[in-house]
């Protein structure tokens, strides 16, 4: 096996302290505080409000469609999206011994993060259908494409098979020879080999990221059918999906950037700083909040659950 592979050095900076002046402990002890404070604000606040308005968006779908007996292409969508983030925000539930970690055997660590992953890029690439259907509004399409759109059920059943696969892939680069042994779990596991990394952030930042790029370049400077409203008018009729797409990519890009800087450490055999694993649990929490907010938007923005 690669040295690459062999990740039984790796371990988390809080855990290989070796402290060599006073100010190096009260630095320490600050970044303990923070991340307990994170996650206690993220639990307290964050969580509530995802999981309500989670429950809400269902009820409201489910009602509207034994009320009319139809769903529109859009509201499926944004259900599969819902369900994808509710089950992210039980996942965060990793969280709460934070300074600390979870502990769990690498087979459960390993389970865990297939789920997540699962969850992670069904929200991801259920997004970036929703930025296309809405994209089809404003320029009707002449193409089988526009075809394909109309048969939300089939393209839910792409993203949910494409996101197996990859999360499949991520899975089986998590390997270890442990499965047995006793861990600290992450969602995204410490021990995983570089390469988990790199495909993460491919296939889950970097491929979303610029169709949403490329999405947002054809809406604000391709002219629209003279039938077609406003480009101001189109986006206030749809505004939840354009401010969930803006937060979601901050967010991620966050994340995934100390995805990256941690694959370099792996790489450079260095296990990093505690201010380096600080800025790490502070951008999974992000991750998290992400997740509640974007239920909220739905809720409060989307026209059939306002």
């Amino acid at each position: 096996r690669a040295t690459s592979h062999n990740m039984t050095w790796i371990s988390y900076p809080s855990k290989n302290l070796a402290f060599n002046s006073p100010e190096e402990i009260e630095a320490f002890i600050a970044s303990q505080n923070i991340i307990s404070r994170l996650m206690h604000c993220y639990i307290a606040l964050f969580v509530p409000m995802g999981l309500i308005a989670g429950i809400c968006i269902l009820i409201i779908f489910i009602k509207n469609y034994l009320q009319y007996k139809v769903i529109e292409n859009l509201d499926l969508l944004l259900l599969h999206f819902t369900i994808s983030n509710i089950i992210m925000i039980f996942l965060s539930f990793t969280v709460i011994p934070r300074p600390d970690y979870l502990k769990a055997t690498y087979l459960t660590c390993n389970v865990l993060s297939f789920f997540f992953n699962f969850s992670y890029l069904n929200s991801q690439y259920v997004l970036i259908l929703v930025l296309l259907i809405l994209l089809l509004k404003r320029f009707p399409p002449r193409t089988a494409l526009g075809k394909a759109t109309q048969r939300p059920i089939l393209c839910v059943g792409f993203v949910l098979l494409y996101a197996f696969c990859l999360s499949l892939t991520a899975a089986v680069l998590v390997s270890t020879d442990n499965y047995d042994l006793e861990t600290d779990c992450q969602l995204d596991p410490l021990f995983a080999w570089p390469e988990y990394e790199i495909v993460k952030f491919t296939f889950g930042f970097g491929i979303p990221s610029f169709l949403q790029i490329l999405f947002f370049a054809v809406l604000f400077t391709k002219a629209a059918p003279d039938e077609a409203p406003a480009l101001q008018q189109h986006i206030r009729t749809y505004p939840a999906m354009y401010i969930i797409s803006i937060t979601i990519f901050i967010c991620r890009l966050f994340y995934n950037v100390m995805i990256l800087f941690r694959t370099t450490f792996k790489l450079q055999k260095s296990i990093g700083t505690p201010k380096n694993e600080l800025v790490m649990n502070i951008a999974e929490i992000v991750l998290f909040c992400e997740s509640c907010a974007s239920l909220v938007f739905i809720l409060c923005f989307h026209k059939p659950c306002k």
